[in-house]
């Protein structure tokens, strides 16, 4: 027999009660919600042990929930020893507040918002992304500094010495500066970070490169999707925000036009929206495309609810109009019917399975088509010392034809507008290109 009993290290996991209330006013019904919450409390680690729903008109300004059902959670939270109860929607600071006086400690009260910012925290992890989580934990914590020296406050209604200084007051109010400054000094730090990213950015596009982004709703597939597109090894799990840092990679298509793809932070529906401020350096990759390829998760139930929430950001980040493509990942999870079902409903979108392969060739295909859309097509005699510029030609155009001739490189192909015009003074007629090769004949 052992003589001392060996202690399990592992982290216990946390008992969380869920609480949802229907309104009556969303696309998404309650108990939908509610299972994403679920899903949202087990990827920060929790045990979901019960769901408390109600049906009201509008929240109870006091405590969210009505008196007796906040009664039916004290008694639940007792009986199941939880350790955590999270609500659907975002509480108010003073309905936060009486739910913790009411359910009491050491129980913690938060709700979906709490829950994502406590999420972004664990995966942020680049120094960018890291910032932008906590610029929006604090601007999430500051209106609710409260209570931690309501015991110094208490002092003043005895009077006497000491009771005129106003301590609690004080010190919360220093706190709050505290949070201000630091907020400030985040918001200075991101802004730098921004305007690197918008020189890097411009810096894409002065070299023409063709950008493509993957946006969709969290755990649809688009980190996979980049790795087997571009042969990358990015961090894929089956979890909810499992990326967070915006990835870009090149990739060369068949017609030997390069382009870069860009993976972003999967969307949710009631996404904060100081996440959305927080991450717009990050979402302004997004705006900086030309083209948005949407990632669905075809087998998910409510794959056209996750559609129109990731259309809704798009419209609020200001991306609405870039050119989008409907790619409806995870196909293979599909019966003949259930994708024939898919696909009437969005008759332009591409079936793919990014995990196996399938329909991919089909989505680089349509990736080199929509390059092109726009594109003229003209020959041009590139001289020999004129090496960057042929080195443009290869990575920027859809190269039809070329040779090596006498006075530099002879190529038909096809370019957007912005290469068209620095090809222009070097352009040549096909009469011209066929006098050339005439001469290569004799």
């Amino acid at each position: 027999m052992p003589r001392f009993k060996p202690i399990s290290t592992a982290p216990v996991k946390e008992r969380a009660i869920l609480v949802g209330v229907d309104l009556g006013n969303s696309e998404w019904t309650c108990e939908e919600s509610l299972a994403e919450l679920a899903r949202l409390a087990e990827t920060d680690g929790a045990e979901v042990v019960l769901t408390l729903t109600q049906r009201l008109d509008a929240p109870v300004p006091k405590t969210f929930i009505g008196k007796g059902k906040v009664e039916e959670l004290c008694s639940y939270v007792r009986n199941l020893d939880a350790d955590v109860v999270i609500f659907d929607d975002e509480l108010t600071p003073s309905q936060q507040a009486n739910l913790e006086k009411i359910v009491g400690e050491p129980v913690k009260i938060i709700d979906r918002t709490a829950l994502i910012l406590d999420i972004f925290g664990v995966h942020a992890k680049t120094h960018e992304g890291r910032l932008q989580v906590q610029l929006a934990q604090l601007q999430y914590v500051l209106p609710r500094l409260r209570g931690m020296w309501s015991h110094l406050v208490g002092e003043q209604t005895r009077g006497g010495i000491g009771s005129r200084f106003g301590q609690g007051e004080s010190q919360l109010e220093v706190d709050r500066r505290l949070v201000r400054a630091r907020i400030s000094t985040l918001r200075r730090e991101l802004e730098r970070l921004d305007r690197r990213r918008g020189v890097q950015s411009k810096a894409r596009w002065d070299s023409g490169v063709y950008r493509v982004a993957l946006v969709g709703y969290t755990n649809a597939g688009k980190s996979t999707l980049l790795n087997r597109l571009t042969g990358s090894n990015v961090y894929v799990r089956d979890e909810l925000f499992a990326t967070l840092d915006p990835t870009t990679r090149a990739l060369d298509l068949e017609e030997g036009r390069k382009v870069t793809i860009t993976d972003t932070v999967g969307f949710i529906q009631k996404l904060p929206t100081m996440l959305v401020e927080s991450f717009k350096s990050t979402l302004a990759e997004v705006r900086a495309a030309d083209l948005v390829l949407l990632v669905a998760d075809a087998s998910d139930p409510h794959r056209e609810l996750e559609i129109a929430a990731v259309r809704s950001v798009l419209a609020d980040i200001g991306a609405a109009d870039i050119r989008c493509v409907t790619v409806l990942n995870k196909c293979d999870l599909l019966n003949e019917d259930a994708k024939r079902e898919a696909l009437l409903a969005h008759p332009d979108a591409q079936p793919i399975s990014a995990l196996d392969g399938q329909g991919v060739r089909g989505l680089l295909y349509r990736i080199a088509q929509e390059a092109a859309n726009g594109s003229v097509t003209l020959t041009a005699l590139v001289p020999y010392d004129k090496g960057l510029l042929m080195k443009m030609v290869h990575e920027r155009c859809q190269v039809m034809r070329e040779r090596y001739v006498q006075d530099g490189l002879l190529a038909t192909v096809k370019a957007d507008a912005r290469m068209a015009a620095t090809l222009e003074p070097y352009r040549c007629d096909a009469e011209v290109a066929s006098g050339e090769k005439a001469a290569e004949n004799e």
